[in-house]
């Protein structure tokens, strides 16, 4: 079994999107079941909203999960290990303040010691620790962390090994009470059998801890597989309060959930992105051994152009379904080649059929213009542009560019688009007139 685990402190970015897609891929590709676990014990930034949202996008993307559940649910359980824990001093409270850490993490680095918890707290007897407590002091508990080495042969990075105090003991309950992420996913990784672990690698030093974290409790230690984390092509972090790499926000700019999740699946890979793939077909090239272990540049402008290629490719019955207005065939084929997105079918479809035309500060020759209404022609098909056109230009003695766009200008108020001997008799020759004249 294999699980995605959100925090619903905002919405899902490409980054988590791409950590769930390759969770679920594998899963399937391995005949194993897929687990949406949210994790929300952090009480004051989780919200419903946030859930609702990933399990939207989840859903938009194709990703279906067979069981889920949020940790809120599971405190009592808990409850249980860390009292387990407790007595076998397998963790420990601490009662620095956060300023006092950083003052120790400070001077370690001007020292050029590495910024490891000290363990002062282990030198705290009961007695002192009672009485800290007595003075309203709330302790943080830290997950000890013995001398010997931690190992493990990860998925995409091979052999993992962190050898004896070269990583902190982390802190695994907050001074609230609250558990974290590092406690309680192991505790529900152990008890859903969860078999392979697959995220970012910004987590290798955490699952360090986690092995020993499993070990502790007596459970079997997953197979762990750490990807390289997804940068933007700028090469800054991903992350949530970015809203241009959120979902919802390249949902709202009619990119198709295939042209997403072919790139997502193939980032890092030799694999090319010149189609878009189902997800059938992505679980069937699925190989984990095909990802390296460089950093990944996601490039949304790589989105928009293997996005417009999908929708070119498309007939006109598979088109027509993917907007809520009607058009026919040869409006189709008029515009196919100068879209982007959905969003391009619904500027042209209101520029030939609704009269919206673009404001455009382009100067048009009004002798063009005025030449065009005398010779327009009385039958207006796919040849008449170029017959009108040679006409204007034997009137006015002006060609080329210049003529072209103040037609064009004049008739849809863009510069670039479709070709006009194919749009001519989508405006037919009332519209074309008015506008002419307007």
């Amino acid at each position: 079994m294999l699980r995605f685990a959100p925090s619903p402190t905002g919405f899902l970015h490409v980054g988590n999107a791409r950590v769930a897609l390759l969770n679920f891929i594998f899963a399937r590709k391995n005949n194993k079941k897929f687990l949406l676990r949210i994790d929300d014990t952090d009480s004051e930034r989780s919200k419903k909203k946030f859930v609702e949202a990933i399990k939207e996008d989840l859903n938009w993307l194709g990703i279906k999960f067979d069981d889920c559940f949020s940790q809120s649910q599971r405190i009592k359980e808990y409850d249980i290990i860390v009292k387990k824990l407790k007595s076998e001093k397998k963790i420990y409270p601490c009662f620095e303040t956060p300023n006092e850490l950083e003052i120790k993490r400070r001077i370690q680095l001007k020292t050029g010691k590495p910024p490891i918890y000290d363990r002062e707290a282990l030198k705290l007897t009961e007695k002192e620790i009672v009485n800290l407590q007595k003075l309203g002091k709330k302790p943080h508990w830290r997950l000890f962390l013995d001398d010997n080495p931690i190992e493990w042969m990860d998925l995409i990075h091979d052999t993992i090994k962190f050898e004896n105090l070269s990583i902190s003991d982390p802190i695994v309950i907050r001074s609230d009470n609250t558990p974290l992420f590092t406690l309680t996913s192991v505790i529900d990784d152990a008890y859903y059998g969860i078999t392979h672990v697959l995220r970012g690698d910004d987590h290798i030093t955490n699952t360090a801890a986690q092995i020993k974290l499993f070990q502790y409790i007596d459970a079997k230690i997953p197979t762990f597989g750490h990807f390289p984390l997804l940068k933007s092509s700028s090469g800054g972090e991903m992350s949530k309060r970015f809203n241009s790499f959120s979902l919802r926000e390249i949902k709202k700019k009619e990119i198709s959930p295939d042209v997403l999740t072919t790139i997502l699946s193939r980032l890092g890979t030799n694999l090319p992105m010149d189609s878009n793939l189902s997800l059938k077909e992505l679980i069937k090239e699925f190989n984990i051994k095909s990802y390296a272990k460089n950093v990944i540049k996601f490039s949304f402008e790589e989105v928009k152009k293997l996005n417009a290629k999908y929708l070119k490719s498309n007939d006109y019955q598979e088109i027509k379904h993917k907007v809520d207005f009607d058009f026919s065939k040869e409006f189709w084929l008029a515009i196919r080649d100068n879209i982007d997105n959905l969003e391009d079918i619904k500027i042209w479809f209101e520029i030939v059929y609704k009269n919206k035309l673009f404001k455009n500060e382009k100067k048009i020759d009004d002798k063009v213009i005025r030449a065009a209404i005398k010779c327009l022609p009385v039958q207006i098909d796919t040849s008449s542009w170029y017959g009108w056109t040679k006409k204007i230009s034997l009137m006015t003695n002006v060609k080329g560019k210049k003529l072209y766009l103040s037609l064009r200008l004049k008739l849809t108020g863009m510069e670039k688009g479709p070709e006009m001997n194919l749009l001519l008799p989508l405006l037919q020759r009332e519209k074309i007139f008015q506008r002419l004249n307007s």
